[in-house]
């Protein structure tokens, strides 16, 4: 049987250290990652002439590149 782990307060992990500066740049990455992703899906909708779905004022519309 395994041994139950120790639970931190929510918001422990986050608040200094070094896990904290491992997931700010985590985090970044993630961010450079999706912008990156939509930069190149609106150039794949551009190429072949099709709409790019977005998430816009609490619905999904479609909007040409």
């Amino acid at each position: 049987m395994k041994k139950p782990r120790k639970q931190e307060p929510a918001g422990a992990a986050a608040s200094s250290g070094p896990a904290a500066q491992s997931s700010k740049s985590f985090a970044e990455a993630v961010g450079r990652a999706l912008r990156r992703s939509a930069r190149t899906a609106r150039r794949l909708a551009r190429m072949h002439g099709t709409a790019v779905y977005v998430w816009r004022d609490g619905k999904v519309v479609a909007e040409k590149p």
